[in-house]
């Protein structure tokens, strides 16, 4: 029996044989708990557990316990097999480690893919170069040099292809632009950029698209306009008569630049005084790309604001409404509210029918009501936020419709009304709408009917998005 544990072969048996199905059984729970996790760890360690440590200890029980010589075919087709998992362990590894799990916006992430797969193609030419030369004892140095003369020979021939795929890697690693960034060349003042591949970078001017060569713009000058992102801004100077009030004015042109979808989220847009009725109205952007998008959202939603403000701009008067304008939203707003002639007449001297642009903001969130808005024409979209900052839409309002209706009450809308194009409403102010209802108490219980209703529209919209 002394016999037994004083053997060489004992020892290395008694480890196998306890320490595989604990490593195992402990792999196995790490696993599991990566998988849970979804932890990109979790593919490594699985390839340890199916392959490495099984062959592994296979290598050992031949070499170690059952003392096969090493040059045996057995243990050489064991240890080459040993080194190929190894080697997927290994590039499995690396990728997890260092690539996958890359934070947002590092330099990990930004490496373009093909220098990865280059990459590994290196590593598994030398894996499977040294596997073969301390396996198999083979001769790898006469391969490696004949592959370098022939890389020679064919980075010679393929020199131009090579170069314009090797500066479109460097374009795509350094990533000085992204697509729909406005970039400016020497040959070309502005173009966004649509498609950026290993050869060339393409280019929307507006009249058409430019494809540079990557190799150009590694050698050449450019400009992107669009960078800082955080730092760039548009002014818009309009003119307004003399005769409005300069207060007024400024006031209008903030709110409508405040509301422009491209002002960037930290700023607050400037507006200036000049000479005669000049105003310059200065718009923070997220990027010089929306530069155009802006100033055409402003100077559109300016025009509906100025008029319902009644102010002139570009010095221009404003017939609107006309008779037959007037006569449509008053049969309008008759019939929404349900009311008669002597009603309608007494209201008459008090109401306002203004034009709203296509996606102006009727009503915010929030905010009590000071007047009833009446659609005429158009459409307008009841939106509502869940507590996840996620907009769900309510209903959409045509001509009929009103919204409001909590004037009386004083309380907040849960809704946001937006302008899908441009729309025509009747608002009343809310002292007017107070007479109305004293007069007709009937339309007080349909307003409350309308507010309750609405309230439940916005809480069956919203349920869904809140789960």
């Amino acid at each position: 029996m002394s016999e037994v544990f004083a053997a060489p072969w004992f020892w290395w048996a008694v480890v196998i044989a306890i320490g595989l199905p604990t490593a195992l059984v402990c792999l196995t729970e790490l696993h599991n708990a990566l998988v849970r996790r979804n932890s990109y760890l979790a593919r490594p360690v699985n390839l340890i557990r199916n392959y490495v440590l099984p062959l592994g200890a296979l290598l050992v029980l031949l070499v170690k316990a059952t003392e096969v010589a090493t040059e045996a075919t057995a243990v050489r087709i064991v240890a080459t097999g040993f080194g190929f998992v190894v080697l997927v362990l290994l590039l499995s590894g690396l990728n997890a480690t260092l690539f996958q799990g890359a934070p947002e916006g590092s330099w990990r992430q930004r490496v373009p893919s093909i220098f990865l797969d280059v990459a590994r193609f290196v590593v598994i030419a030398v894996g499977i170069a040294l596997i073969f030369a301390w396996i198999w004892g083979a001769n790898v140095g006469g391969l490696f040099a004949a592959l370098g003369v022939g890389s020679i020979v064919l980075g010679l021939v393929l020199q131009n292809s090579v170069g314009q795929i090797i500066s479109g890697l460097l374009v795509l690693f350094e990533q000085p632009f992204q697509l729909g960034d406005l970039v400016a060349t020497r040959w070309l003042p502005g173009g966004r950029v649509v498609e950026v591949n290993w050869r060339a970078t393409h280019l929307d001017s507006g009249s058409g698209v430019y494809v540079l060569p990557n190799s150009v713009l590694a050698t050449e000058w450019f400009i992107n306009l669009s960078m800082p992102r955080d730092g760039r801004s548009t002014e818009v100077v309009t003119t307004f008569s003399t005769s409005d009030p300069p207060d007024r004015v400024c006031a209008v042109l903030t709110q409508v630049a405040e509301l422009v979808p491209q002002l960037r989220a930290d700023a607050a847009p400037e507006v200036t005084k000049g000479a005669a009725g000049e105003y310059t109205t200065t718009i923070p952007l997220r990027s010089a790309g929306e530069d155009a998008a802006a100033r055409s959202t402003f100077l559109r939603w300016l025009w509906y604001a100025a008029r319902r403000a009644e102010l002139h701009l570009d010095d221009a008067d404003d017939s609107f409404p006309d008779s037959e304008v007037s006569e449509d939203a008053l049969t309008v707003m008759r019939q929404a509210l349900r009311i008669g002639r002597t009603d309608q007449e007494v209201l008459l001297p008090h109401i306002r029918i203004v034009r709203y642009g296509t996606g102006e903001t009727l009503q915010f969130a929030g905010e009590a009501p000071t007047q009833m808005m009446f659609v005429v024409s158009g459409r307008v979209r009841l939106t509502a936020t869940t507590d996840k900052d996620v907009t769900v839409g309510i209903r959409t309002l045509e001509r009929g419709d009103y919204l409001g209706q909590t004037t009386l009450t004083r309380e907040p809308v849960i809704a946001a009304a937006r302008a899908l194009d441009e729309v025509l409403v009747v608002q009343v102010d809310r002292e007017h709408i107070e007479a109305l209802v004293l007069r007709n108490p009937s339309l007080l219980q349909e307003i409350s009917r309308a507010i309750e209703e609405r309230k439940a529209t916005v809480q069956t919209a919203l349920a869904p998005a809140g789960e």
